[in-house]
């Protein structure tokens, strides 16, 4: 079964986000991916990623993505978080952590993190002794 990533990025972080997911695409192409809006938009324009797509998190995307992973429709999460600079969805925004946590779900929110979960999802070969 192929496992199902959202990607989420603020504004700051979306250049990241891209960058990681062009690193990784041979791996996210394995997955079936979710986004909020303009995330998803910029991962299929700059890495030709397949992506469902939300809303803008500000929109109510986070939410749209907190409320699958409730129901068990998302494996993990990568939101490339920007602590420096406040949101004004931020309830939203805890919400969906909060309910990775809840759901027990893994939840990337720096590029550090996100390529030791995405390393995580690298096919294995068996060796050949």
């Amino acid at each position: 079964m192929k496992k199902r990533i959202a990607l989420i990025a603020h504004d700051n972080k979306k250049d990241e986000i891209v960058e990681l997911a062009s690193e990784f695409a041979d791996v996210l192409r394995q997955c079936v991916l979710t986004a909020t809006g303009t995330t998803g938009k910029r991962l299929s324009q700059e890495v030709g990623l397949t992506i469902e797509r939300k809303l803008s998190g500000p929109l109510g995307g986070d939410l749209q993505i907190g409320a699958e992973l409730a129901e068990g429709k998302i494996d993990a999460v990568i939101f490339l978080r920007d602590p420096l600079t406040p949101q004004p969805h931020e309830p939203d925004i805890n919400a969906l952590v909060r309910a990775c946590d809840v759901h027990n779900v893994p939840c990337a929110t720096n590029p550090a993190t996100a390529r030791i979960l995405l390393s995580q999802l690298t096919p294995r070969h068996p060796s050949h002794s």
